[in-house]
C-alpha cells in the first residue's frame, strides 16, 4: 500500500490559543452547544490534522456556543515517517485506550500526560467528533457506540454510508466514550468517531473535511452558508448500520483466514469458517440478517457477520 497523503505542516496552528499546545477554542458569546473536533489521537492518522488545518485557515467561527479544535498526540505526530507510519501511531501507549479516570489519575506515559491536558476540553464538550483513519484500505466508517442518541446523530448527518454500532475496546476506553459521552443518562452529550479510509489515501483527507463540515453544521455551532460547498462530498443514497456483537482477537501469529475476506463483505450462511488458529476454528455467528435501528425502529439494514473480520483486521478503532 502506497502512502500518498502528505504530512501537513501545522505552522502557526500548532500553538493553539488556549495555553495548551495544539488546542484552539472560539467562543461565540451566545448560547449554544460546546462542540469539539479532534485529530491526531494517533500520530500517523493525518487526515484529521488536514481537516482542522482547513477549518483554521478558513477562519471558521461559531455563531452559537463554543468551538474547540484539538491536535491531540503531537509527540507521536512529530515522529511520523511515511515509510514506517505504524511507528508513529503513539509514543508509549495507544492514546485512544487511556480515557478512564483510573489511568488519567496515574499519568505515567506520554499519552496519559497529554490526555490529562486535553481532559478539561473533552469534559466540557456537548458534542465531539474524533477524526481517525485506517491501517488497511476500506470504506469510511462512523462509529457511534451503543447510545441511541449517537446513532440518531449519525443518521442526521447522513454520511458516510456505513455506521458501526460498537461497545468499544477491552484494552481501554476511547475518548469517544469518556465520562458523560459514555453515560446512558447524559442525553445532551453526543460523540462520534469516524474512520476516514486508509491512512495514506488522499481521499481520507477529503472525507475528514466533509465530515467535520457536516458535523459543525448539524450542531448549530457553524452556519452552513459559512462552509465552502467544495468541502462537502455527495451524500450516500442510504446509510447501513452494522452492529458489532463479538470482538475476536487472534490468539497466535498462526491465525490464517479461510479466504481473502473483504471488509464489510456479506457472508450469507451462519457457521461459515472464517479462520483457523491452531485448534481453534472461527465461524460466522449469524446468517446475513436484518437489524432494526434502535434509534427509530424502522431503518432495518443488513447485518453482515463480517464484523468479526473487521475486528481482526484492526479496521475498527
Amino acid at each position: 500500500m502506497q502512502f500518498v497523503l502528505e504530512k501537513p505542516e501545522l505552522g502557526q496552528w500548532r500553538a493553539g490559543n488556549t495555553g495548551v499546545e495544539g488546542v484552539w477554542q472560539f467562543d461565540s458569546g451566545k448560547p449554544g452547544r460546546s462542540v469539539m473536533v479532534t485529530a491526531l489521537v494517533h500520530g500517523n492518522e493525518l487526515c484529521g490534522a488536514w481537516a482542522l488545518k482547513t477549518l483554521l485557515e478558513a477562519h471558521i467561527r461559531p455563531v452559537a456556543g463554543k468551538l474547540t479544535l484539538a491536535f491531540c498526540n503531537l509527540a507521536a505526530f512529530d515522529r511520523f515517517d511515511a515509510a514506517h507510519h505504524d511507528a508513529s501511531r503513539f509514543v508509549d501507549e495507544d492514546m485512544n485506550r487511556v480515557w478512564s479516570d483510573d489511568k488519567l489519575t496515574h499519568p505515567s506515559t506520554q499519552e496519559r500526560r497529554r490526555a490529562v491536558q486535553l481532559r478539561p476540553y473533552v469534559a466540557q464538550a456537548d458534542w465531539l467528533l474524533d477524526l481517525h483513519s485506517m491501517h488497511e484500505p476500506g470504506e469510511p466508517l462512523l462509529l457511534t457506540g451503543l447510545q441511541a442518541r449517537n446513532l440518531a446523530l449519525a443518521k442526521q448527518i447522513g454520511a458516510p454510508k456505513h455506521i458501526v454500532v460498537d461497545a468499544g475496546h477491552q484494552e481501554g476506553v476511547r475518548m469517544r466514550d469518556y465520562g458523560h459521552f459514555g453515560s446512558d443518562n447524559a442525553m445532551h452529550a453526543c460523540a462520534l468517531l469516524v474512520e476516514c479510509g486508509f491512512h495514506g489515501d488522499v481521499s481520507s483527507r477529503d472525507v475528514a473535511i466533509d465530515m467535520a463540515a457536516r458535523f459543525l453544521a448539524v450542531s448549530g455551532c457553524v452556519e452552513l452558508r459559512c462552509i465552502p460547498e467544495d468541502w462537502r462530498q455527495p451524500l450516500p443514497h442510504n446509510q447501513i448500520a452494522v452492529k458489532v456483537t463479538d470482538a475476536v482477537v487472534a490468539q497466535s501469529e498462526g491465525l490464517r483466514f479461510e479466504q481473502n475476506w473483504q471488509g464489510l463483505q456479506h457472508i450469507p450462511l451462519a457457521g461459515t469458517v472464517l479462520a483457523r488458529d491452531g485448534q481453534a476454528v472461527y465461524r460466522t455467528p449469524y446468517a446475513t440478517a436484518r437489524w432494526s435501528c434502535p434509534a427509530c425502529g424502522s431503518c432495518a439494514q443488513a447485518l453482515p457477520s463480517c464484523v468479526w473480520r473487521n475486528a481482526w483486521n484492526n479496521i475498527i478503532y
